[in-house]
């Protein structure tokens, strides 16, 4: 159930990644006020005079693509606009998620309600119905090359509208003729341009980034809590991360990183106790981690910062201006988001890498206390020397995904459009990188965790002996040989489920400890 209590009007308000899931998940209702309504009906006034008089626009009264110089009657423009929906609906694979597909219908609206796109208003109002009432298209994930709009699985999502397509509704998959039975809804009659505004656009692109966002900060926020833990765990040193240090090279996330991290080893008795050790330096991947980590959240930020402003634009071809002025431009190609979810794919690809040389920095035995393979008596037992083999795997499969799909172009169109970016593909196999990067991640919450128990009765910082309680509940430590599986399981559950970020939270506002910096607010999803 949706909490009235919290709207957001689309067309007017500021959508971020936030709020747009806040939307799909029921916490804030989306509506079209009164002044957005009255944009949508001028824009469509504008379209339908267009018609009216006959002058030629593109993808009112022409044909589409390399058949923009066929002209339409006024008589044929509505059935170009079903047509579009029919002949572009060519998605093939397994679908996507239908969170993704229910983000896709957000941001569509969120775009044709800023009163540029000549949709009709009842159109607008059956795709909040879709919103509403949880009738989710099904989607291909396959077959948008990321320009001229998303335009196959826009194209599927919107195939409700007119009757035809699958949709999930109460938790089944059916058809849209059976959806109509069950709830009297009967088929749209699309208007000129209005198939064209449908599926010009970004929002399967846009969509993926939202889940990007949102999900690579979880693990960037996770991997410094879980860095800590284990430099206790180790025994690194806290000085890399002294605020004194990265002033003299003050990179936003290097900062962020490093005072975070800080934060967490304040009063730790653990670090007291090795203060005088002979060691000079630790290995880059406890010592690096707010060079490391920090570039990972610059490269989040520059995407979070592209896709705010993609949320809040007017995507789709032509867009009208007013009664005197149509252009037919570029606005629906995929470009600006494409190069930066490149760049988030290889932010998450190296958070992943440097947590996989932490995990076998732990198996190696070179710190004191520590025993070689987390486990003091091996031999009969392997310990934890396997786990780093799937962390290996997995590293390695995450950089073969890490070439910029924006980096290729393939004509399409007959050549008209001739440049395409590519970043439908950069967006699916961004969030696959990061799946990966959460079983690494939880990988390293296991050995971790195993290192810093070889610390009793030593105590940390209140934060990170909490966490520790916290894993403890559903990992027990590891004295011989198990079905480690089981412990991998446990812990990508609790990465998903942001366990130890909540208790990490929960101890810093009990305990008035900051975790945070002057930059917490551009480091956080709204």
């Amino acid at each position: 159930m949706s909490d009235t209590s919290h709207h957001f009007s689309y067309g007017e308000d500021y959508l971020t990644a936030g709020i747009a899931l806040k939307i799909a998940t029921g916490e804030t209702k989306g509506l079209l006020s009164e002044i957005s309504r009255k944009k949508i009906q001028k824009s469509r006034h504008i379209v339908e005079n267009i018609v009216d008089k006959g002058d030629p626009i593109y993808g009112i009264n022409t044909g589409f693509g390399p058949l923009c110089t066929t002209k339409i009657t006024k008589e044929e423009t509505k059935i170009l606009q079903s047509n579009i929906l029919q002949s572009h609906s060519v998605g093939v694979g397994e679908p996507i998620d239908s969170k993704i597909a229910k983000l896709m219908m957000i941001l569509k609206v969120q775009s044709l309600s800023k009163g540029y796109s000549g949709i009709a208003e009842k159109t607008l109002d059956r795709i909040l119905w879709h919103i509403d009432n949880d009738a989710i298209p099904i989607v291909p994930s396959q077959g948008s090359v990321g320009a001229s709009g998303d335009l196959a699985p826009l194209s599927h999502l919107f195939l409700p509208l007119i009757g035809l397509g699958k949709v999930i509704y109460q938790n089944k998959t059916i058809t849209t003729a059976k959806l109509f039975e069950i709830t009297g809804l009967k088929p749209i009659d699309l208007g000129p341009k209005e198939g064209l505004a449908l599926i010009n656009g970004t929002q399967f692109i846009a969509a993926h980034a939202v889940q990007v966002v949102t999900k690579l900060h979880n693990c960037l926020s996770q991997a410094d809590i879980i860095g800590a833990m284990m430099i206790e765990g180790l025994q690194g040193s806290i000085k890399p991360f002294f605020r004194e240090l990265h002033q003299l090279r003050p990179f936003k996330g290097n900062i962020h990183v490093a005072s975070r991290i800080k934060s967490l080893l304040k009063g730790s008795e653990i670090m007291e106790d090795h203060t005088d050790c002979d060691r000079v330096q630790d290995p880059y991947s406890l010592r690096c981690m707010p060079q490391v980590h920090g570039a990972s959240r610059n490269a989040w930020l520059h995407l979070k910062e592209l896709l705010e402003i993609e949320l809040n634009s007017v995507t789709d071809n032509p867009v009208i201006i007013d009664e005197n002025l149509t252009i037919s431009g570029g606005s629906f190609h995929g470009q600006p988001l494409a190069m930066a979810i490149d760049y988030a794919c290889l932010a998450a690809s190296e958070l992943g890498n440097i947590s996989d040389r932490r995990i076998y920095l732990s198996l190696e035995g070179n710190s004191p206390g520590v025993p070689k393979l987390l486990m003091k008596d091996t031999g009969i037992n392997s310990g934890y020397m396997i786990l780093q083999y799937t962390t290996a795997a997995l590293a390695s499969e995450n950089k073969g995904l890490c070439f910029p799909s924006s980096a290729d172009s393939i004509p399409t169109s007959l050549g008209q459009e001739d440049h395409v970016s590519m970043g439908s593909i950069g967006g699916r196999k961004t969030l696959k990188v990061i799946e990966n990067l959460e079983k690494i991640l939880a990988i390293e919450l296991l050995t971790a965790a195993q290192a810093f128990e070889f610390r009793k009765p030593l105590k940390s910082g209140i934060i990170l002996d909490e966490i520790y309680k916290e894993i403890r509940k559903y990992v027990s430590f590891a004295d011989k040989d198990r079905v480690f599986a089981d412990d991998i399981e446990a812990g990508i559950k609790m990465i998903k489920n942001k366990s130890i970020i909540n208790i990490a939270n929960l101890i810093s506002q009990r305990e008035k400890v900051s975790l945070e910096t002057q930059f917490s607010d551009e480091f956080e999803v709204y």
